[in-house]
């Protein structure tokens, strides 16, 4: 199976984000200076972005574990991270690579332009995935049913008056759960750096919410708010007179699954506030597991009641279930309705 559009975006993006906390700006950029310094030839570019891939994959499949219900306790967390810890020193031996020396070259592919630019081609090459600029245009615009219903639901999915680029609630919702995933994952890649763990947390919090983190990588409204948004619309669109029974069904789930998103996210922030607080990596490092693990489930939701499912019920469902029933609601009323 060839990689995802998403795979590449999380293989990549990550080295995108703005380096921004002042506590730490000027470590952050005798960093960069030591980073433009390192070169590399195609060859040596192409055995560490392997070598980069190798580690991701390890820590994706990490990922999996530590979300899991059954690993949930503090115990079972740090194992999986010693697990983890040691999986990635054996890909780094095998590969005739230092930690430190894939720590530089990680900095410095995440700083130096010119390296950038080839480390995200060689990724496109290895991977077969394209490069951000090569995707296809993203969907057009959901038809709505007519009437108020359909207004509301139009700024669930289609367009909102105070979103970045006006885009619906939900889509907003989503991409920034992804960046709190995404930079969550990061934290939990640098658990013996304690102050890219608190960036990246911090990174995770402007993400979610930026009334308390007003800089980051993520879009400015944050989940939290998208999230309420969408919970709100589309009741008000189970509400307005003449309602078609599929709306007022699936509204209850939708809201449900997006209620659900806006308590993970109360909790990442509580998380990420005491590894900001942390004063040791080893401290953070163990409640970095459990951000990145809850990170996940904004969007996946968790099997909270371990019956082998998800669903959209109460303290289950994420993002991805309210999207499932928006399409469902819409299917109800047209029949060229696509969500993907």
């Amino acid at each position: 199976m060839r990689p995802t559009s998403s795979t590449f975006r999380i293989l990549t993006l990550a080295f995108a984000a703005a380096l921004a906390m002042p506590a730490i700006a000027n470590a952050q950029a005798a960093a960069h200076d030591h980073a433009a310094q390192v070169t590399m030839t195609k060859d040596e570019l192409t055995a560490f972005t392997r070598v980069y891939i190798a580690v991701a994959k390890a820590r994706d499949s990490a990922d999996v574990k530590f979300a899991a219900v059954r690993n949930k306790t503090e115990e079972a967390q740090k194992q999986l991270q010693e697990e983890l810890q040691i999986l990635i020193a054996s890909i780094l031996q095998q590969a005739g690579m230092t930690a430190d020396e894939y720590r530089r070259k990680t900095f410095a592919v995440s700083s130096v332009d010119s390296l950038r630019d080839a480390f995200e081609e060689t990724i496109s090459q290895l991977t077969g995935v394209p490069r951000p600029g090569q995707l296809p245009p993203g969907p057009p615009p959901v038809v709505l049913p007519p009437g108020p219903a359909g207004t509301h639901i139009g700024h669930v999915m289609n367009s909102f008056a105070d979103t970045p680029d006006r885009q619906g609630l939900l889509p907003v919702a989503v991409a920034e759960a992804r960046i709190a995933a995404q930079h969550a994952t990061l934290a939990a890649r640098t658990p013996t750096n304690l102050d890219q763990m608190k960036l990246h947390a911090g990174h995770v919090i402007h993400a979610i919410d930026p009334t308390i983190v007003p800089m980051g990588p993520g879009r400015g409204y944050g989940v939290k708010r998208a999230a309420l948004g969408v919970a709100t619309h589309i009741e008000l669109a189970a509400r307005a007179e003449e309602a078609p029974a599929g709306v007022v069904t699936h509204s209850v789930h939708v809201a449900t699954s997006a209620r659900n998103t806006m308590q993970r996210a109360d909790s990442l922030v509580a998380i990420a506030q005491r590894i900001r607080a942390a004063t040791t990596a080893t401290e953070a490092a163990v409640l970095v597991s459990q951000l990145a693990s809850l990170a996940g489930e904004l969007i996946a939701g968790t099997d909270a009641n371990a019956d082998g499912r998800i669903t959209w019920a109460a303290g289950e469902g994420g993002l991805q279930h309210a999207e499932e029933h928006m399409g469902l609601m819409l299917g109800l009323q047209l029949t060229a309705v696509s969500l993907q």
